[in-house]
């Protein structure tokens, strides 16, 4: 058999050395893989150690130790021992069940200035505030209602006259946050006990449209025999307009002749109030 004869660089003259019999005949080849097998291997880098995120069960458990040390407070001190926005809070756990209520008690009292102004507040506005959607809204606005329910029944049956006092808490909670001026009527007897509590007019920021022989003929449906007017001022400032002064002895004069007594025209503002009968205009 022949011997094959030594491979040469092309040109005849210079032999190359294939390397042996281990058929690598390609030296670039053969260098890259002696290269990358002599590379130590790669390892992918370590992950930053991470703190695992609070488990809902944790945060919960949190907000129960909040929720009951808050409502330990209120058990042994009643509400002189706990801030607005903590009055405010505790009410908010039934209504927020799974969710820290502090933040939103705080931002609905910065909103609304009091806790009259949050509860005074339409359910539109109340949504406004973040968390709060149209569910707590409403029971927010229920709560409200309840209050003045409560104090409506304070003078119920009884001479308003001889409870001024519980009349001035309740038109203060049902008319001095709304962003309307509200024109309302308080219909007594002869006793001067409350027969009927009406809105007769509704108007805008600075005016309510009142007709003197509306609200006279309403009270001679109900047998009235007395009136008290009152109307808010959603500006806050109670003082009389000049309108208002005007208005009022329109309608003295035209129930007077039918034995109808205006006993007094009361003027709500968020921070107080006005007697047409203490400054002597009826």
């Amino acid at each position: 058999m022949a011997k094959r004869p030594a491979p040469t660089n092309g040109h005849g003259d210079m032999p190359i050395d294939d390397g042996g019999t281990d058929g690598l005949e390609d030296t670039s080849l053969f260098d890259e893989r002696l290269f990358f097998a002599h590379q130590p291997a790669k390892t992918a880098p370590r992950d930053k150690p991470v703190k695992p995120p609070s488990t809902p069960a944790n945060a919960e458990a949190h907000y129960h130790g909040h929720r009951e040390r808050l409502r330990n407070r209120y058990r042994d001190g009643g509400d002189s021992a706990l801030a607005d926005y903590e009055i405010l809070e505790l009410l908010l756990f039934r209504l927020i069940p799974r969710r820290d209520t502090k933040p939103i008690a705080k931002a609905l009292l910065a909103r609304f200035g009091t806790l009259g102004g949050v509860f005074g507040a339409s359910a539109n506005l109340l949504q406004e505030i973040s968390g709060v959607g149209e569910a707590v809204a409403l029971d927010l606005k229920l709560v409200a209602s309840v209050a003045q329910r409560m104090l409506k029944s304070e003078l119920t049956g009884k001479p308003v006259l001889s409870s001024w006092k519980a009349l001035i808490d309740y038109c203060h909670a049902v008319m001095a946050h709304e962003t309307r001026e509200q024109f309302r009527i308080l219909f007594l007897d002869k006793r001067n006990a409350l027969i009927a509590d009406e809105v007769q007019g509704l108007g805008t920021v600075d005016h309510t449209p009142v007709y003197p022989r509306e609200v006279v003929r309403r009270a001679l449906e109900l047998s009235a025999t007395a009136v008290i007017l009152v109307h808010n001022h959603p500006s806050g400032d109670p003082t009389p307009s000049r309108a208002d002064i005007d208005m009022t002895k329109t309608i003295i004069d035209t129930a007077g002749p039918l034995g109808i007594t205006v006993h007094d025209h009361v003027i709500i503002g968020k921070n107080g109030h006005v007697s047409f009968r203490a400054l002597r205009l009826v």
